[in-house]
C-alpha cells in the first residue's frame, strides 16, 4: 500500500527553495540600507502558499521543483504577492503596523521606502521570469502574470476594494471584486506551474479551472477566520457578511469540489489536492 501524502513533508522543502531563490535574486542591492530593506518582507516568511501551488501544479504534470523554469514562477509569484503586501500596510491603503509579528516596512523605515521595496520586488518578479527559459517558454508566463497582476487582475480588484466602483452590495460584485484582489494570482500561480512544467492545452485549462475555483475559496476562508474582525457596517465587503458562517463555507465548500474535479485531469496531482483542502481548513 502506497504512503499517505504529507503536506509538511512536501511543502518544508520547497518553501526553503523558494526563500532561498528570492534571497539570491534580491541580493546585491544598494544601497545597504535599501538592501535590508528589501529582504524584511521576504525574511519575514509566510505561508509561501501561492509559490507551493505553482510546485504542485509542475509537479502534477511530471516536473520537478529543480526545473529552473518552475522555480522562478514559483519565485515570481511570491514576489508580486510580497510587494502587494507591501503596499497594502501602507498608510494610504490599510495603515498596518504589523505583519507576521514584525514591523511593516513603512513602519521599520520610512512610505517612501516602502513604495520602493514594493516596486523593487514587482520589478525583479518579470525579470527573473524573462531571464529564465527559451523566450516561447518563458514569454507566456511573463504575460499570464502581467495580466494577473494589474488592472485586470489583483490591481483591479483592488480598486473594486477601495471603492472606485461604488458599494459592494451583492455576491457577483463580491466575486467580481476577489476574482482579482485574490484570485487572480493564485489561478495564474496554478496555470504557470502547469506550463513551466510543460503541461499540454488541456492539463493547462484544468489548471486554469482549479486555480480560479481556489483563488475565491480562499478568500471565502479568509473571511470565516476574520468574521468577528469584519462585523458591523465599517468592516470590509464579505461573504460571511452576504450568506452568514454556514452560507460561506457551503460556497468554499463548492468550490473546492468544482478545483478537485479539475484536478481529475492532471496526472500526478496528490499535492495540488492537499494544497486545496488546507485552502479551507487553514486556521491562518
Amino acid at each position: 500500500m502506497a504512503p499517505s501524502f504529507s503536506l509538511d513533508d512536501w511543502a518544508g522543502p520547497r518553501r526553503a527553495q523558494v526563500d532561498a531563490w528570492m534571497r539570491s535574486r534580491l541580493a546585491g542591492a544598494a544601497p545597504a540600507a535599501f538592501a535590508d530593506a528589501l529582504l524584511w518582507p521576504v525574511a519575514a516568511g509566510g505561508k509561501r502558499y501561492r509559490p507551493l501551488l505553482c510546485f504542485a501544479a509542475a509537479e502534477a504534470v511530471g516536473a520537478g521543483p529543480d526545473a529552473p523554469l518552475v522555480l522562478a514562477a514559483a519565485g515570481a509569484v511570491e514576489l508580486v504577492h510580497t510587494y502587494s503586501l507591501v503596499h497594502d500596510d501602507l498608510p494610504c491603503m490599510d495603515d498596518d503596523d504589523e505583519r507576521r509579528g514584525l514591523p511593516t516596512v513603512h513602519k521599520k523605515w520610512s512610505d517612501g521606502v516602502a513604495v520602493l521595496v514594493g516596486d523593487a520586488l514587482l520589478t525583479e518578479a518579470f525579470g527573473a521570469l524573462a531571464e529564465c527559459g527559451p523566450a516561447d517558454r518563458a514569454l507566456p508566463l511573463v504575460a499570464r502574470l502581467a495580466q494577473a497582476s494589474g488592472h485586470r487582475g489583483m490591481v483591479g480588484g483592488q480598486a473594486w476594494d477601495i471603492g472606485l466602483g461604488g458599494p459592494i452590495t451583492d455576491g457577483e460584485g463580491l466575486v467580481r471584486l476577489h476574482r482579482g484582489k485574490t484570485g487572480a494570482l493564485i489561478e495564474a500561480a496554478v496555470w504557470m506551474g502547469a506550463a513551466a512544467g510543460g503541461a499540454n492545452p488541456g492539463q493547462l485549462d484544468a489548471a486554469a479551472r482549479a486555480g480560479a475555483a481556489l483563488g475565491v475559496a480562499f478568500q471565502i476562508a479568509d473571511d470565516v477566520l476574520d468574521a468577528d474582525e469584519d462585523a458591523g457596517d465599517s468592516g470590509p465587503p464579505s461573504y460571511v457578511k452576504l450568506y452568514g458562517v454556514a452560507g460561506a463555507r457551503a460556497r468554499a465548500e463548492a468550490l473546492l469540489a468544482e478545483a478537485t474535479d479539475a484536478l481529475a485531469a492532471l496526472p500526478r496531482a496528490d499535492a495540488l489536492r492537499a494544497l486545496a483542502r488546507y485552502t479551507l481548513s487553514r486556521s491562518v
